[in-house]
């Protein structure tokens, strides 16, 4: 799987995005279990928290694919934030502010919906959405040159560093969608009755800055992808195949964590089990 990890820079026009496997959702049902049982270990252990980025363009199947990757822990062990536009409150903070606090604690899997790497992609596109953050010494929209980027991405890179030093271990995953399977997937919003809900003309706003969208996302995968915190792009056309790709990426890189077990008992507590089992049977 590490045919998706970003080691050196990509141009996305040349990335794969239709990856078909075979038997994808019988594949992924054995996967999330296992998955699921490593959780629980993980959980038990409490010594890493585990942060997982997902981003992709309107339609690339975030939500399903959180939910049926993720089925299979149990509910304790995992939280799933969706960030949308900043509120009132997060706007008087800087901007990593509302992330940093959604942190997963040691033990816990955090799956970010949509994530700090909104703040260099649609605030980059809409550069005016900065002028809500009332940034000293950021007047008008032409304060925001190319100095002001690199140091978001300089910020963003050292608060990805500083928690991976801290025991966070940190995926990345970018939903690699073509512009012509979004357009289907558009349409089906709007064809199906029960899809219609999910769509919005903004969809179609956006849809006309594609090309500044993958701009965006080329930049900080290339500059943000670390080894301590790697970019994957995820052939995303194909949604049974994309969920089953990012399942095994998270279970086979967090298998080769050898320290990750269950803790053991205390001596006093495994010396006296059969006393304890005694007590109980004799009740």
């Amino acid at each position: 799987m590490n045919t998706y990890k970003v080691t050196s820079p990509i141009t996305l026009k040349d990335t794969q995005t239709k990856v078909v496997i075979a038997d994808a959702k019988k594949k992924l049902k054995h996967t999330r279990r296992e998955l699921g049982a490593l959780q629980d270990t993980i959980y038990a252990h409490g010594k890493y928290a585990i942060l997982i980025c997902i981003q992709g363009m309107d339609t690339a199947g975030k939500d399903s694919l959180i939910r049926e990757v993720f089925k299979d822990f149990n509910v304790r062990g995992v939280e799933v934030h969706s960030f949308k536009v900043p509120t009132e409150l997060e706007l008087k903070h800087d901007y990593l502010w509302r992330h940093y606090i959604a942190l997963p604690a040691r033990g816990k899997f955090g799956v970010f919906n949509r994530t700090h790497y909104e703040n260099v992609l649609v605030t980059r596109v809409h550069p005016g959405y900065i002028m809500g953050e009332n940034i000293p010494g950021i007047d008008s929209v032409n304060a925001i040159d190319d100095v002001f980027w690199e140091k978001r991405f300089e910020q963003i890179n050292n608060f990805e560093k500083h928690v991976a030093e801290n025991g966070t271990l940190i995926f990345k995953f970018f939903l690699n969608l073509s512009k012509d399977e979004q357009k289907f997937r558009l349409l089906r919003r709007l064809n199906k009755k029960e899809k219609n809900w999910k769509f919005s003309a903004g969809d179609l706003k956006e849809r006309k800055l594609w090309d500044d969208y993958q701009k965006c996302y080329e930049e900080a995968i290339n500059k943000t992808s670390k080894p301590h915190a790697p970019w994957y792009t995820i052939p995303a056309d194909d949604k049974p195949s994309a969920r089953l790709i990012v399942a095994q990426i998270l279970l086979d890189a967090l298998k080769q964590y050898d320290d990750i077990k269950e803790p053991e008992l205390d001596d006093e507590t495994k010396a006296n089990l059969n006393l304890y089992k005694a007590q109980l049977e004799g009740e």
